[in-house]
């Protein structure tokens, strides 16, 4: 039964035109292709294997007394190729960023959540409204405008990334975690708004990533705190949960972020999505033809986080960069041992570390 459940739901997915054919990011396809090559070459043939691992990482820094020196840390031993950063001000942000840049070989990836704009983690950033409130306007152009202006502001901080929209269907008023956070519980005013912020922002300069792949929208669990189960049938999953994704990718955005979900009607057999193959290669790259950045949820969370060798596996399971891991040391000498072992193969590490470094080229982290 669950074999026919996916079998269905690829043809579902295939019904409603979508192939396996790639979609390439419009960020991607609007940059020329002979100097993003060439710079990228250039920095993945001067790498060692450690700096190349590092590339997979993006810990999560809060400032504190010790964040120089975990952060240091972070940079000249694991060699990370970015950073989250969730809380602070305007101008703690902005010394982090500068000193963190200053100090790493190859130029960081700088990540904020900011679903409402830098005031959801920066606490004296200009607020917006929440999701829930945003939808209510159901004006596409509004919506691309502040994406914009979000965008805009994450340039002036240094800001390459911003962990935004969600695009999880709030179908389930009991939901602890989504809530406003959402657009709302029609799937397709979801997608259509959160497809208008998305392209504010890639507009804007700022690398989009939707979230929480494949839909966190009905759940009871908090996905920080447990592993939560969707129990819905394949067909449901494909009408509501899938929808806002699926017209996403088509949208030509960049950036998708997988969550720790158990989704029984897509295979994954009580694993989180983030580490479940069936996932991330076969839905999300294979059926919908994502081809852009992919990124796990904080690795921390406790949805995730009693995983064995949680890295290795996530890289396994089509995720590029892994986020805020407890362990960083010793979740890079995981990564370091499988692909001695071979377990990850050398040529999914060149994948991997090239898509990274060109969107580090892209949204001009190197200049």
């Amino acid at each position: 039964m669950q074999r026919y459940n996916i079998l269905f739901l690829f043809l579902s997915i295939i019904s409603a035109g979508i192939t396996s054919a790639q979609v390439e990011p419009t960020l991607y396809r609007q940059t020329d292709k002979k100097e993003l090559h060439q710079w990228v070459d250039s920095v993945y043939n001067s790498m060692s294997l450690d700096e190349k691992i590092g590339q997979l990482f993006m810990p999560i820094v809060e400032p504190n007394t010790t964040y120089k020196s975990r952060m240091a840390g972070y940079i000249n031993n694991q060699k990370v190729g970015g950073l989250l950063f969730s809380k602070g001000s305007l101008a703690s942000q902005a010394e982090i960023t500068n000193y963190a840049q200053s100090i790493s070989k190859t130029p960081l990836l700088i990540a904020l959540d900011g679903e409402w704009g830098l005031s959801m983690r920066l606490s004296d950033a200009p607020k917006f409204p929440r999701n829930q409130l945003i939808g209510a306007i159901r004006d596409e152009n509004i919506l691309r405008l502040y994406g914009q202006e979000v965008a805009r502001q994450c340039r002036e901080m240094g800001i390459h990334i911003n962990f935004a929209p969600s695009i999880d269907v709030h179908s389930n008023p009991r939901n602890p975690v989504i809530g406003t956070r959402s657009f709302g519980e029609d799937p397709a005013t979801v997608a259509k708004l959160g497809i208008a912020y998305a392209k504010g922002l890639e507009e804007g300069g700022v690398m989009a990533v939707a979230k929480h792949f494949p839909g966190h929208g009905d759940t009871s669990d908090d996905s920080h705190k447990t592993l939560p189960t969707i129990s819905h049938s394949a067909d449901r999953l494909e009408k509501v949960e899938l929808l806002p994704f699926r017209e996403y990718i088509q949208a030509g955005l960049s950036g998708m972020m997988i969550g720790h979900l158990n989704v029984p009607a897509l295979g994954t057999k009580g694993l989180p999505a983030t580490l479940s193959p069936v996932i991330g290669v076969d839905l999300l790259h294979g059926g919908m033809g994502f081809d852009g950045l992919t990124f796990t949820d904080a690795m921390a969370m406790k949805g995730v986080s009693n995983q064995a060798d949680m890295s290795v596996k996530a890289l396994l399971a089509g995720n590029d960069i892994i986020l805020g891991v407890v362990h960083q040391e010793r979740e890079f000498e995981s990564v370091k041992k499988a692909i001695g072992k071979g377990t990850i193969p050398e040529t999914l590490l060149e994948e991997k570390v090239k898509k990274i470094l060109s969107y580090k080229y892209i949204l001009q982290a190197q200049s």
